[in-house]
């Protein structure tokens, strides 16, 4: 059985011996990362099953059991994430493989600093210590800093220093957070930090809780926190669309979810994750209907679905995790193939305007359609998979008697349809400009894009494929003693 350090050792070790073995042979810098991911791919998968029928998977580091140790957690609910980054990190390395021609130390930089983020984001889900949490975003988050500047001819730098700051603050605050957790309490393990958060007095856990959901909330993308996204962006490669919005963003979203679930015992907690979320949604949309340029109305529509989720996961119900869980992996999905697809749409545009899509779903058949696939996959059209993650929430919305919530986000959804719809509108009832050279995908690109696309089909027309996981993602996140028990089975001894 294949350990969980190696999703972490292996990105890490492999992203520092890239450039020799770039000095071996060109190709190896294209193709060791895809070897790699592939590999952390079937293994997550594998180790999914397993935790379907058998226990959580604990790995101790260096023979040191928790709490003194740092331990390493493939549980139903971190595995599920874990196993979606995976997935998509090998997909995005198929799409970026001959992206575009750049030099060889720009593609050097580039697939290292993807395998540093795949290592940072699965290491912020499955680590079991507070700390090491840590060092993953910021592992994640330096390595985004460094593909948001990657072309220097854009306004990269700039967005990339945007991101730097307000990354910076939400360092300082998880950073300040954690001290305060570890004065109070003597430990780092998240599963000790459970099981005595209630030592802790009731105003200064407040005070701390305040610290980590503003920390891990920039990491979300949560309103008012987002402003550096929309640069980020835009600004970054096309793939690394993909990358932030299934990645970088889902690490963070999980680490805010875990702090609220496992960490704390604040009844209010979820509440103010529910208004966030409100708030981050419906901000979102509203200004992403405003866009002019495709690659912030995506950034934008991006951070209105991890509204989306926040809403589901602070309605505090069994239905509104299932929901969020499902909403979550439509949009690590679903929103990977809207970048994917949208950045060959305006492959040789420098603004990346709307209107330069004008008439491309006749010179782009193929990549239009499945930019239209994820447009009505995202807004919740049966028979495509978001339309699954939106009616259960619905179902969740209703079943705790909030008519004005449910209304709110079937109001939003109209707004969401009205952009995209605007966008496909222009793709095929428009008559192509011939402002700039089409550029068609190649192979790689189009396979990876396809696999996404069929995807959102499948799962659409047979959503039970992923139901059971989601489900057990779901109850392994409730049973907080669970988790406790499985990293402590001595706790009720001591």
């Amino acid at each position: 059985m294949v350990s969980p350090i190696y999703f972490i050792a292996l990105p890490l070790l492999t992203a520092f011996l890239l450039p020799l073995f770039g000095k071996i042979h060109k190709s190896l810098i294209r193709i060791i990362p895809g070897l790699l991911f592939a590999y952390l791919a079937v293994n997550a998968v594998v180790l999914l099953m397993q935790t379907s029928v058998d226990k959580p998977i604990i790995t101790e580091i260096a023979g040191w059991a928790p709490p003194l140790g740092i331990n390493l957690m493939f549980t139903p609910f971190s595995g599920f994430i874990a196993t979606v980054i995976s997935l998509l990190a090998f997909l995005v390395w198929a799409y970026s493989y001959l992206f575009k021609k750049v030099e060889f130390d720009n593609a050097v930089k580039y697939f290292v600093l993807l395998m540093l983020i795949v290592a940072g984001s699965i290491g912020v889900v499955i680590t079991g210590d507070i700390f090491n949490q840590f060092v993953f975003l910021e592992i994640t988050s330096i390595s985004a800093y460094s593909l948001t500047a990657f072309y220097r001819g854009r306004d990269g730098a700039e967005a990339a220093f945007k991101y730097l700051i307000v990354g910076s603050f939400s360092s300082v605050f998880i950073l300040l957070g954690i001290a305060l957790i570890y004065g109070h309490l003597g430990t780092l393990n998240m599963a000790d930090i459970a099981a005595n958060i209630d030592k802790i007095p009731p105003k200064l856990k407040v005070l701390i809780f305040i610290l980590l959901f503003v920390g891990f909330g920039i990491e979300a993308e949560m309103f008012p926190l987002n402003g550096w996204a929309p640069d980020a962006y835009s600004q970054a490669p096309g793939p690394i669309g993909s990358v932030f919005a299934a990645m970088t963003s889902k690490a963070g979203l999980y680490a805010l979810i875990r702090m609220i679930y496992t960490l704390f015992d604040i009844s209010s907690a979820y509440k103010t994750l529910l208004i966030m979320g409100v708030i981050t949604l419906v901000f979102a949309e509203t200004i992403a209907l405003r866009q002019e340029k495709i690659k912030r109305m995506l950034a934008y529509s991006s951070i209105g679905q991890i509204g989306l989720i926040m809403i589901a996961f602070g309605l505090n119900t069994q239905l509104g995790i299932f929901a969020g869980l499902f909403v979550l992996f439509n949009h690590a999905v679903i929103k990977s193939l809207l970048f994917l697809s949208a950045s060959f749409l305006v492959y040789n545009s420098k603004v990346k305007y709307i209107s330069d899509l004008e008439g491309m779903g006749k010179q782009m058949p193929l990549t239009a359609l499945l930019f239209s696939l994820g447009a009505f996959a995202i807004v919740g059209l049966p028979p495509f998979s978001g339309f699954w993650g939106k009616l259960y929430l619905l179902m969740a919305t209703a079943n705790k008697g909030m008519v004005v919530l449910l209304a709110l986000i079937l109001s939003v959804s109209i707004v969401e349809i009205v952009y995209y719809f605007r966008v496909i509108h222009r793709l095929y009832f428009r008559e192509y400009t011939g402002k700039y050279q089409v550029q068609k995908p190649r192979w790689n690109a189009m396979a990876a894009m396809l696999i996404l696309g069929l995807t959102i089909i499948v799962v659409g027309l047979y959503p039970d494929l992923i139901t059971s996981y989601i489900q057990q993602a779901t109850d392994a996140l409730i049973d907080k003693q669970n988790y406790i028990h499985s990293v402590l089975p001595n706790l009720g001894l001591n």
